[in-house]
């Protein structure tokens, strides 16, 4: 159950953002307290599978030989082979083009540490590593919870933000979003809920409102 704060939050930020005419993203920014993020190991680094979906298309690129490709041809929106890995690598704006491209990567585990070596220096700041499958597995049902996930990083800031849905999807289901994203979040911290300072939700170009 949707707690009437955040729900009530996200009517607000919606209802007070002007009518755009593109769809806009909602993001929820959240503030943290007390948690010492010089410490890697206190470090937030998630994917998390939103109940209701992003609201917008989002790219998955996979990386793996001939069974792999074959499998993932039809349900993935990018694939490379080993023998166009090393191509896109040695050429950094096709590299840096792939990365901004796709939202998502899964590689077989072991072209992991070629991967790791030719194009980490690209995918790593972008937070874009693959995610390793094991070889002849099928990508479809990975492929499947990676379009409904969001990525939350912390990195050494206290403040972070990270999209929840679109601002034509109903209140409710954006609520839902944010509560699978707290409910996750606090899990990882030691205090939980007491380790969030502050939370907002707004629209791309819309005033925010405080949810937490």
């Amino acid at each position: 159950m949707v707690e009437k704060t955040t729900l009530e939050a996200v009517k607000k930020a919606l209802e007070s953002s002007p009518k755009r005419n593109f769809r806009e993203s909602v993001d929820l920014a959240i503030n943290l307290k007390d948690v010492d993020l010089s410490n890697p190991k206190n470090r937030i680094q998630e994917d998390i599978i939103l109940p209701h979906g992003r609201g917008r298309d989002i790219k998955v690129c996979v990386i793996g030989g001939a069974e792999l490709a074959a499998k993932a041809k039809d349900v993935a929106d990018m694939v490379i082979t080993p023998d166009e890995l090393g191509k896109i690598a040695d050429d950094r704006k096709q590299a840096k083009k792939v990365a901004s491209e796709c939202d998502y990567f899964i590689a077989e585990a072991p072209l992991m540490p070629q991967i790791g070596k030719r194009l980490g220096i690209v995918l790593a700041p972008r937070g874009k590593m693959p995610k390793p499958i094991a070889p002849g597995a099928d990508p479809a049902p990975i492929i499947e919870n990676l379009r409904k996930s969001v990525s939350v990083r912390t990195k050494d800031r206290k403040t972070f933000q990270t999209p929840v849905g679109t601002a034509d999807m109903d209140p409710e289901q954006i609520a839902e979003n944010i509560e699978a994203i707290f409910k996750r979040v606090t899990g990882k911290l030691e205090k939980g809920r007491m380790n969030i300072d502050s939370a907002y939700v707004k629209t791309t170009m819309g005033p925010s409102e405080r949810v937490l």
